[in-house]
């Protein structure tokens, strides 16, 4: 007697992938983090980062929280170091201002004339200043210029080096397209008319005198620095700690510090402890609004006001295993900060934090990427499912298919030669169909970072689909008679 899943293969896959879903939609397949303690055991309920560090600043008062584990298995403290990842533009910009204030450049400055050595194959270039690229409005742009090569540059110098053979995509000033390149090159400019490295300038002439004395920079997004943990890929619930995606995040998303460093960072954007390191016209300026780029200042990004908020300067950060988010109001004095060692998005955070702080309704949060990782997590399920049977049962399917005419042969090998190619292909295909053939391909190591499903499914359709093409060729082989041709007469009365 043969039993049902054997006969009907689809409904073994259904039904196994049916089950997946429903375990993951209805029931988290691990212990879910404790709601109804606030805003932040709602956002890890919600994103599942192992670690969590916030706080919120309203005048003199510091109310902060700490919640779960970083990459070395440690309880998260106040002190716990965090990549801050985009974050660090405000660090870059402020830096920048450091040299305006004491004269070694100018916020309109032409780039050329600061660095002899920066050349790009659009005559354009000429005219990209200073303000420019702080407020991205250089004409960079991710149509025209890679900014996740691999491998990546070692440091800024290289990374401008390389914009030898680029273009813009737009004439300087003319309009904003956030290019992280762009904090990449004013880096650069810090390391040049300062005669330092870029993070021995931040730590002695920035953190230092601010009292940030955990906090520094490193050149890649992936550089091991001491006391820095590993971040975290977490899906569907399930957290590992793995390396940072590589990348090049000198001036723009390089900078490691603790809840305890970024209070102060806030307090001295807000004019607290240590404004007096630059003047009050170059504070102002960092977070005003640059002509032309839209909502961006120099480091900063204006936030509309909500019913009962008022309007915010903040700036987020995500990196593949970091997010964090920094937001205060320069009308009451209010801000919130918060650092995840896990994606997520730490804006939502923030935004209740204050939201609670001002005694307005605070959003729900809910995480986007569980449904695209449950629908990739079934994919997976099932194609596994149909190419390990289409591979064990590849010698009866020969056998059935012995004397078939060849095109109709070569069309039921067409589905494994198919999965085969679009699992090794897909990582870049995917993004070139979302951006654009122009630059899409350039996003293909984001997507295997970020969604780890997808390269799971890539891997299993490659593999599994080799496989079972082999096999069935294999079988053919050896199956016996051979395949009949296309012009092959039929004899009446001939058996199979």
């Amino acid at each position: 007697m043969t039993f049902l899943p054997l006969r009907f293969p689809w409904l073994t896959c259904l039904t196994a992938v049916a089950g997946v879903l429903l375990t993951v939609l209805l029931g988290p397949a691990v212990p879910a983090h404790a709601t109804g303690g606030g805003p932040v055991d709602d956002y890890r309920s919600a994103y599942a980062p192992p670690g969590v560090a916030a706080a919120v600043i309203d005048g003199a008062s510091v109310e902060t929280t700490v919640r779960g584990r970083d990459g070395d298995g440690d309880p998260v403290t106040t002190g716990t170091l965090f990549r801050i990842g985009s974050m660090s533009k405000s660090m870059t910009a402020a830096a920048v201002m450091l040299l305006v204030d004491r004269g070694r450049v100018a916020l309109d400055d032409p780039i050329v004339t600061i660095l002899p050595d920066f050349r790009m194959a659009d005559p354009r270039f000429t005219a990209i200043t200073v303000r420019h690229v702080l407020s991205h409005t250089s004409g960079l742009s991710s149509s025209t210029n890679d900014e996740y090569p691999f491998p990546p540059p070692r440091d800024a110098r290289e990374a401008v080096a390389r914009l030898a053979d680029e273009t813009l995509a737009a004439g300087p000033g003319s309009r904003p397209v956030y290019q992280n390149t762009n904090y990449t090159i004013a880096a650069r400019i810090i390391e040049v008319v300062s005669g330092r490295p870029f993070d021995d300038f931040l730590r002695a002439e920035l953190f230092t005198p601010l009292g940030m004395t955990s906090t520094r920079s490193t050149p890649g997004c992936s550089d091991g620095a001491e006391g820095l943990p590993s971040g975290y890929q977490v899906v569907l619930g399930f957290a590992l700690a793995v390396p940072e995606m590589p990348g090049m995040c000198a001036g723009n998303g390089g900078v490691i510090s603790s809840l305890d460093d970024m209070v102060r960072w806030l307090r001295f954007n807000q004019g607290g402890p240590g404004a007096g390191l630059l003047s009050a016209a170059s504070l102002a300026e960092l977070h005003t609004v640059q002509p032309g780029a839209g909502d961006y200042a120099l480091g900063w990004q204006a936030r509309p006001g909500t019913s009962g908020v008022p309007p915010m300067i903040g700036h987020g950060g995500t990196l593949a295993t970091w997010t964090g988010d920094m937001v205060f109001s320069p009308s009451t004095g209010e801000a919130a900060v918060v650092l995840t060692n896990g994606v997520g998005a730490p804006g939502e955070l923030s935004a209740n934090l204050l939201a609670e702080r001002f005694g307005t309704p605070t959003k729900p949060m809910s995480n986007p990427l569980d449904t695209v990782n449950a629908v990739l997590l079934g994919l997976t399920v099932v194609l596994a499912a149909l190419l390990v049977t289409a591979a064990v049962r590849a010698r009866r399917w020969a056998v059935r298919r012995r004397t078939a005419r060849r095109p109709l042969l070569v069309l039921r090998l067409v589905p494994l030669a198919l999965a085969t190619v679009l699992g090794a292909t897909l990582p870049a295909l995917l993004p070139i169909l979302l951006f654009g053939a122009t630059f899409g391909f350039a996003y293909w190591i984001v997507f295997a970072w970020l969604l780890p499903l997808l390269t799971l499914l890539c891997l299993v359709s490659c593999v599994l689909g080799a496989v079972a093409l082999v096999r069935r060729l294999w079988c053919l082989r050896d199956a016996g008679p051979a395949v009949r041709a296309v012009d092959s007469p039929v004899v009446a009365g001939s058996t199979a």
